[in-house]
């Protein structure tokens, strides 16, 4: 079994420091670019699980993942979020994570909103963002989207919720659950869509998304590859949520190991 390796850094930036985390994969070809993780919306490194050290492993790459700023081990977030905030993403943060860690070429892989930000690194940086997977990814915001917000901000006002959101963020965990929600319910952000990123892109998609997610339909997959200048393959995952990487791994993970293939990268 290849040996995989971990490494934590701490990165400062204008706004505060970024904890990232590294997983090596001691046989990674030099010249492989490494897959750089975007997590959801109450997401953070610790939340991705097995995940990043299975991608390693089977994929014959370095795993980054990091912690955006207001999430798990990283600063607090001096403010509110943006409407611009998932662009905004690749420029502030992701930029200095790549940089710090001297990344050149890389994947970008997200999940959920996770998965529009690695969309729109892509469009941000065509000649280093060799290719993108989303887990989920929302391209505009529908009524099941908010359908499944409402239904989230109910189930957090039950006891116990905040706290197991807190064994995450710490005391951060209520600016954690502001920011989704407060965010995605504003009026100010109802237009949002990925609709001008999408048709930036040249580099190659892949595109999970499960039948019974509840944040969002598998219209959302197909809009993506639709509207993305680059090619684009689509998986509709039967009987999948909103986790594809958790609820369906070995498929998704399969399913990476074969698009790598043709990716040449």
């Amino acid at each position: 079994m290849n040996p995989i390796h971990t490494e934590d850094f701490t990165i400062a930036t204008a706004q505060g420091q970024i904890h990232a985390r590294r997983w090596r994969n001691a046989e990674a070809s030099p010249h492989s670019a490494p897959f750089v993780l975007l997590h959801d919306s109450l997401g953070a490194v610790s939340l991705w699980r097995e995940f990043p050290e299975q991608l390693a492993r089977q994929c014959a790459r370095d795993v980054v993942a990091y912690d955006r700023l207001g999430f798990g081990e990283s600063s607090p977030h001096p403010g509110l979020l943006a409407t611009s905030f998932i662009r905004d993403e690749s420029q502030q943060a992701l930029a200095a994570v790549l940089t710090h860690l001297g990344i050149e070429p890389f994947i970008a892989v997200g999940h959920s909103v996770g998965g529009g930000m690695a969309l729109c690194a892509a469009a941000q940086y065509p000649q280093r963002c060799l290719g993108v997977i989303t887990l989920a990814a929302q391209s505009y915001v529908e009524q099941r989207t908010i359908d499944g917000l409402l239904a989230a901000k109910q189930a957090f006002a039950e006891d116990g919720q905040m706290q197991r959101l807190a064994r995450y963020h710490g005391d951060k965990a209520p600016w954690v659950l502001q920011a989704w929600l407060g965010t995605w319910l504003s009026p100010a952000f109802a237009d949002w869509t990925l609709d001008e990123d999408l048709r930036r892109l040249q580099c190659p998609l892949l595109v999970f998304h499960g039948d019974q997610d509840e944040y969002g339909s598998t219209e959302h997959p197909h809009r993506i590859a639709a509207l993305a200048a680059g090619p684009a393959t689509v998986q509709v995952l039967p009987g999948c949520g909103h986790v594809p990487h958790r609820e369906q791994a070995q498929t998704v993970l399969a399913a990476v190991v074969d698009w790598l293939r043709g990716l040449g990268a």
